[in-house]
């Protein structure tokens, strides 16, 4: 039997075959998960059904999640297709451009709000609107980021928003827990994905990381992928308000310089 066989999930925030969210679709599919999927408007629409299509998913709805009405449509439009759900993955974040280079301090307040209302905000209004649909036993995921932790250059207003986005996945857990509902994290190590490509010097971080990284290894979207099966399957059964590193051990590093370098100098 395969491990989430019998389980339906929901996922938002697939944008392409690189996206993080792909990597999650394609790891539950293998594991027998119904899918059904979520993306951010008509632009992504083109990229998102042929992808769905190709692992015959057929619940494929566009949803903004900046508008409370489009939350509660596709969350009506769930409970018509699947009745309950089991897994609900939240893998969406949007800055503007602007706001991820240069200083911190020069973050504007519209591009603050921005950054959480649909980094942070959107996976709490997701909670509400599913809370109901939920079967004991389900699980919730959202992808963070150690820039939430510790301070990673240009990645400013988003870097805030994770460090939000991560205690409200606490407070999540909380909430659902007499639910039997567990809600946890995923940090990932950088990934060439669409919205990593808008970070200023995204390139020599990714080219640097497995340099520093413990286990001199970079990660995919499908790493993710199977660590994601394991938070939302019945192994993972007591495990709730965790942030789970994917990140070949990239955040236990007290240093940025490869050892090879420090040990030489």
């Amino acid at each position: 039997m395969k491990i989430l066989e019998g389980k339906t999930a929901l996922i938002f925030g697939v944008a392409n075959n690189r996206s993080i969210a792909w990597g999650i679709t394609q790891a539950f599919h293998e594991q027998g998960a119904m899918i059904g999927l979520s993306y951010a408007g008509e632009i992504l629409e083109r990229r998102v059904r042929p992808l769905a299509e190709s692992i015959g998913c057929t619940f494929v709805e566009p949803c903004d999640v900046s508008q409370d009405e489009q939350i509660q449509q596709v969350a009506e439009k769930a409970k018509e297709a699947f009745g309950e759900i089991d897994i609900l993955v939240h893998s969406i974040g949007f800055a503007n451009r602007d706001e991820l280079s240069g200083p911190y301090y020069n973050t504007s307040r519209e591009g603050f709000h921005l950054a959480m209302d649909i980094s942070v905000y959107s996976f709490t209004a997701l909670a509400k609107a599913f809370q109901p649909l939920f079967r004991p036993g389900g699980a919730m995921v959202t992808l963070t980021y150690n820039g939430g932790e510790r301070v990673s250059p240009n990645y400013n207003v988003m870097g805030v928003a994770k460090a939000a986005l991560e205690s409200s996945m606490r407070y999540l857990a909380y909430d659902f827990g007499p639910q039997e509902v567990r809600v946890n994290a995923i940090s990932a190590g950088p990934i060439r994905t669409l919205a990593a490509a808008g970070v200023s010097g995204f390139k020599t971080m990714y080219r640097k990381f497995s340099e520093v990284a413990p286990l001199h290894q970079n990660i995919t979207p499908a790493d993710v992928g199977q660590v994601a099966v394991f938070l939302c399957s019945d192994m993972a059964a007591k495990t709730t308000g965790q942030v789970v590193f994917v990140d070949s051990g990239y955040n236990i590093m007290g240093i940025t310089e490869p050892i090879e370098k420090i040990l030489s100098d």
